[in-house]
């Protein structure tokens, strides 16, 4: 099964539904360093979901991607959503279970730049305290039309207030290693 296709598809249609028009950018090239245009999405966003699934820690794409999203929470004050898909988000906090191992795998590849995976260890669990959503094993995929569309809608409404208009959102997910799922508004 794959994920992408599903949980991702519905929470995309139930944005949609809201009138929050979100593309699928699959044509990011897919390396080791974020594209210039994935960073320009990122930090023209004010709001950033993270979708951490079991295989998130295993793209070092991703957790480079972590860590600007919560570099822009800082300087812009980006309202940042983690969901938690099929993961506990106590394993993403600290880095136990697929997140462990993925680390561990980082640990030996990026052994001269040991400072690198440290941050990747500090944003897993700075993204990991914020609230946000978890979707367990065994729930259904569609869930994401109510369970997510409510709390985004409601962190929007108060961003509206604080900033007058949303410009843009970004997602991040990793169902697949080094896939990234962005979002227009």
């Amino acid at each position: 099964m794959n994920t992408r296709k599903t949980f991702i598809d519905h929470l995309y249609t139930a944005l949609d539904r809201q009138g929050i028009h979100t593309f699928i950018d699959d044509e990011l090239p897919r390396g080791e360093e974020i594209s210039p245009a994935l960073l320009n999405a990122i930090e023209k966003s004010k709001i950033s979901i993270i979708v951490f699934s079991e295989n998130y820690a295993s793209s070092s794409w991703c957790l480079d991607e972590l860590v600007k999203i919560l570099e822009y929470k800082k300087s812009k004050q980006q309202l940042v959503m983690p969901i938690f898909y099929k993961v506990d988000p106590s394993d993403v906090r600290n880095q136990r279970s697929s997140f462990g191992d993925a680390l561990v795998d980082h640990e030996h590849k990026f052994k001269d730049d040991m400072e690198k995976v440290l941050e990747w260890r500090r944003a897993l669990t700075e993204a990991a305290n914020l609230s946000g959503l978890h979707f367990k094993e065994g729930g259904q995929e569609s869930e994401s039309d109510s369970r997510c569309r409510v709390p985004i809608m409601r962190s929007m409404k108060i961003r509206l207030l604080d900033y007058g208009q949303i410009d843009r959102m970004h997602f991040c997910d990793s169902f697949w290693p080094s896939a990234t799922f962005g979002s227009e508004i």
